[in-house]
């Protein structure tokens, strides 16, 4: 396959290159992809040299997939422009998530729905693809009646400016900020910007975007999200009410045998999820499970994933390997 990495020098983009080199994922020609400020950087992929070349380049060059990690300004421009040279895209920013016509997709959960005619599919948000990973097959068991979700997240869902603030602060170096206020030794709960009802954008993604995966916009969903200074990845507390009743080792048989979630839930040896050892891992771990004894049907539930693995970068490829393994990849310049 002939692959661009569009954002190759990002945060996301870096780490998806690792990740397409760990899965030794069939490619036949790489193209590294980045803003006109990035053109002719080189960066080493499986030992081999590249130049970064600008995105009309990359048009040209007709990719038969770009996985895109660029910022939703730049997807909205340039990924239908792919797609109408038959690349099939693969974007990890907020542009397409909510069209009515692009597919919103966790492999694990829905990857089903994706056919040939799908040149532009949409990577969920970071915090909601560990969120579904999780709430999905207890949703097919138990149908979730309302989820009241709090967020820790990792400053590198920010970027790279984030983590050079936290450092700069860690260090007592007073420097440019991209958080409104200090993040070392701090909990902001602002997590992207204010929109309706006093939530913030990412709030209202853990709301829509699940709703969308699973198909059913019935649930009750609420969140608060909160960056804390963690790199390794994010954290969530769940808490489910479901309609019907469940024993908790049966949460936890079911949980243990979903592709993709590893169980950590032994409090008698202090094992619980933890973003500092979930980093640089591709699963989806789950922790203190335990029944919300303040009302009936409900659960409560700890979630840790990296969310630059499997909350982006490797749901990226996961889909790609999908499209692949499925002959859903038709380059309409080689039919």
């Amino acid at each position: 396959m002939k692959v661009a990495v569009v954002g190759a020098t990002g945060m996301v983009g870096n780490v998806m290159l690792q990740v397409l080199e760990e899965r030794k994922f069939p490619i036949s020609e790489l193209i590294l992809v980045a803003s006109e400020r990035s053109v002719g950087k080189e960066l080493s992929f499986k030992g081999t040299s590249y130049k970064v070349v600008g995105l009309e380049t990359a048009v040209g060059m007709r990719p038969d997939i770009a996985l895109f990690s660029a910022g939703g300004s730049t997807s909205l421009e340039w990924a239908p422009k792919f797609a109408e040279v038959g690349t099939t895209v693969i974007d990890n920013s907020s542009a397409w998530r909510m069209d009515l016509n692009k597919k919103l997709i966790v492999p694990e959960i829905n990857a089903s729905e994706l056919t040939e005619e799908d040149k532009i599919i949409a990577n969920p948000n970071c915090s909601t693809i560990q969120l579904v990973m999780a709430l999905a097959p207890l949703h097919r068991k138990y149908a979730m009646k309302r989820l009241v979700i709090s967020t820790y997240q990792s400053i590198t869902g920010t970027g790279v400016k984030a983590v050079e603030q936290l450092e700069n602060e860690y260090q007592g170096i007073e420097d440019g900020k991209v958080y409104p206020h200090q993040i070392h030794r701090n909990a902001l709960p602002h997590c992207d910007v204010f929109e309706e009802a006093g939530y913030t954008k990412e709030e209202l993604k853990l709301v829509r975007e699940t709703h969308k995966i699973l198909s059913d916009a019935t649930i009750g969903i609420t969140a608060t999200a909160v960056r804390i200074p963690v790199v390794g990845g994010h954290s969530e507390s769940v808490n489910i009410e479901f309609e019907n009743d469940f024993e908790i080792e049966e949460i936890r048989k079911v949980l243990s045998e979903t592709s993709g979630v590893v169980v950590q839930d032994d409090i008698e040896k202090d094992v619980y999820p933890m973003p500092f050892y979930a980093e640089g891992k591709d699963d989806v771990f789950v922790g203190r499970i335990r029944r919300d004894l303040s009302q009936a049907n409900s659960l409560n539930l700890w979630v840790v994933s990296d969310n630059l693995r499997k909350g982006a970068a490797t749901n990226a490829v996961q889909i790609a390997e999908y499209l692949s393994s499925n002959n859903l990849i038709k380059n309409i310049v080689s039919v």
